[in-house]
């Protein structure tokens, strides 16, 4: 477990800093933010496929393989078009319904055991995401976007763990790229954005920042339960607070302080519960 914890906080570290230079390319540079996650996939599948061997590629013949992508697909997508318009503190935040998610259908699919403490920690955090989200009192179309792609993380996360005995880390996610990237190939072509050098170089961050931190959530994920790890998804919060910072100076409203602060305590006291 401690292993898996160094592995889940450097993933969860180099998910935002990808999800930053995908917000300054939407952001800054009129990027669409199709082009942002299929580019992601592409790029990825590009850096790991000198490593892929023979049986990776049977893997692309199991409908459940297709699945666990598509939702990692439609994950990315719509984070992306949410960091367009909203500060990444936020999206980070309200995106944190996911690992709520995870960890009740892994309790419900998967048969992972729960604790009555965990899962009022997992309560707390969910009102903290909507703390942030605040549905109908300011709640933006943005905020509802990073809700769905926490919901789509969820799901991936779940799926991650369902499938893990498939095949290697790697493997996984080889295949996880080479599919998203299939289907989001005429749309990403459709939106090709004139490149210079700093739109290439945010370009290939944000895709080898996600490539990165998803590919060392699956080694984390072989080595421990999906109901242990789902809450240090949490860590991803510390750095998105201080990349928003630090590169946009987003200073978070009182309520997204709230919302932050219980989002994040919750998760972290979740993790440090030895059952």
């Amino acid at each position: 477990m401690g292993r898996a914890v160094l592995i889940m906080f450097l993933a969860m570290s180099l998910i935002p800093a990808g999800d930053m230079a995908g917000k300054l390319l939407t952001g800054q540079h009129g990027v669409s933010p199709v082009f942002v996650a299929w580019s992601r996939f592409a790029l990825g599948l590009l850096a790991i496929l000198p490593f892929v061997r023979a049986p990776a590629l049977a893997l692309l013949r199991d409908w459940r393989v297709w699945l666990r992508a598509l939702l990692l697909a439609g994950g990315i997508l719509s984070i992306q078009s949410a960091l367009k318009t909203e500060p990444l503190a936020n999206v980070f935040a309200a995106f944190f319904v996911g690992p709520i998610l995870s960890y009740a259908l892994s309790a419900l699919w998967l048969r992972e055991p729960v604790t009555w403490t965990r899962s009022a920690l997992m309560l707390l955090g969910f009102c903290g995401v909507l703390l942030v989200v605040r549905p109908g009192l300011g709640g933006s179309l943005g905020l509802l976007l990073a809700l769905l792609a926490g919901c789509f993380y969820g799901a991936f996360l779940t799926a991650s763990r369902w499938l893990s005995h498939l095949g290697t880390p790697l493997a996984l996610s080889f295949t996880q790229l080479a599919i998203a990237g299939l289907v989001l190939t005429p749309f990403g072509l459709a939106n090709l954005p004139a490149l210079d050098i700093e739109t290439a170089g945010l370009t290939l961050a944000s895709a080898m920042g996600s490539m990165l931190g998803n590919l060392l959530l699956l080694v984390a994920y072989a080595r421990a339960p999906a109901t242990r790890l789902a809450p240090l998804v949490y860590f991803q919060l510390i750095a998105a607070a201080g990349l928003g910072w630090a590169v946009f100076g987003d200073l978070p409203d009182l309520w997204t302080w709230a919302g932050l602060s219980l989002v994040l305590g919750a998760g972290l006291v979740s993790a440090l519960l030895r059952r």
